[in-house]
């Protein structure tokens, strides 16, 4: 374990709890804010995290009141940002503007508390971490992007959530259950003094080994890399652009898996179009995924993405990474056609849902 134990407070406790749960094998404290129901039943009974293991059959349960760090919950009232050493977002992109919620954001950004993103859509103050890209035109890809003004960027850092986890709709809401078990990746900050934070929680999950009750304690997947690059969270992008958003069409949501096999030359097209654009921000190649490793991963996403599964539920607002990555191409001169009828798909859905609301 960490010589610190740090108190780490995470906004959102669905996808949030698979991070508490991997922090808390290091000892520290972790705190999670969400919805009352979800605090009463989190503080009574913990997280219960599911997840396949390499080599086992069936998934390993881990319940986190067995584990060395404390958590707790509450609400977006109940806690100050500047007790803590490290924030960490875990909510959707426009849950951030809700009464509550957004002011303990703005709590968050003045506090200058490091705050470390796990959202799909990373915050407008990373993006102005790169170097000649225009934020304010990118604004409009965002529910609210006013949430974002009060942080300095030099705070922030993005970490991309690779890991695939959903609530099984038949459980309790502290239950999650892990699909892909694959790495958080994270920015360093431009703070040594903050980036060691993460080190230190990286060292802590590298060294997790777990007895899941017979004996033989393993080593469990879902581990977080801290990398010195501002691009390597940018990754995600083409998966999203490939997958996720293209599981929306006019008849209704496909799974991720569908989404890339169905035509996978088509899927190739857009990755390695949108890898391409990371690059021309300043990535290197190396940083991101090569297409066939996430192909390979998609045979296992049966379920459509949840960007895809809330728009047809009808919400009325949803992550907006299509329309970031559109607006960024647009920037250089480029564009794609098949991400832009995705942008006009995901488009004329949520206003659909508007006018319904």
């Amino acid at each position: 374990m960490s010589a610190k134990q740090y108190k780490i407070l995470i906004m959102g406790a669905s996808y949030g709890s698979l991070l508490a749960t991997k922090i808390l094998f290091g000892g520290h404290h972790v705190t999670m804010v969400c919805l009352p129901a979800e605090a009463e039943l989190f503080n009574a009974e913990g997280a219960c995290i599911r997840l396949p293991v390499k080599g086992r059959s069936g998934l390993v349960e881990i319940d986190t009141r067995k584990l060395p760090g404390a958590l707790k919950a509450g609400g977006p009232a109940d806690f100050n940002p500047s007790d803590f050493d490290l924030v960490a977002l875990a909510m959707q992109e426009p849950q951030y503007r809700s009464p509550g919620v957004r002011d303990l954001l703005e709590a968050v950004a003045l506090s200058k508390v490091p705050c470390m993103s796990i959202m799909n859509m990373p915050p407008l103050p990373y993006l102005k971490r790169i170097p000649g890209l225009d934020t304010y035109v990118l604004r409009n890809a965002y529910a609210d992007a006013s949430v974002w003004d009060a942080f300095d960027p030099a705070s922030m850092t993005l970490c991309s959530p690779d890991p695939q986890a959903f609530r099984p709709p038949e459980e309790k809401v502290n239950v999650l259950q892990v699909t892909l078990p694959t790495n958080f990746k994270a920015a360093r900050f431009e703070s040594d003094k903050a980036t060691t934070i993460l080190r230190d929680l990286q060292k802590d999950i590298e060294a997790i080994r777990y007895d899941a009750g017979d004996g033989q304690p393993v080593e469990l997947p879902v581990k977080l890399k801290v990398h010195d690059s501002i691009f390597t969270p940018l990754a995600k992008w083409a998966m999203l652009l490939a997958g996720n958003y293209r599981c929306v069409t006019k008849d209704g949501p496909r799974s991720i898996k569908e989404a890339v096999h169905s035509n996978l030359a088509e899927s190739r097209d857009v990755y390695d179009w949108v890898r391409d654009l990371c690059v021309a921000l300043g990535a290197d190649a190396d940083d991101l995924v090569p297409f066939e490793k996430y192909a390979n991963a998609a045979q296992g996403l049966e379920r459509p993405s949840s960007a895809a599964r809330a728009l047809f539920a009808g919400a009325p607002n949803i992550e907006r990474v299509d329309r970031l990555v559109q607006g960024i191409a647009r920037q250089k001169g480029l564009n794609n056609p098949v991400i832009d009828a995705t942008v006009e798909l995901v488009d004329a859905r949520l206003e659909l849902n508007r006018k319904k609301v």
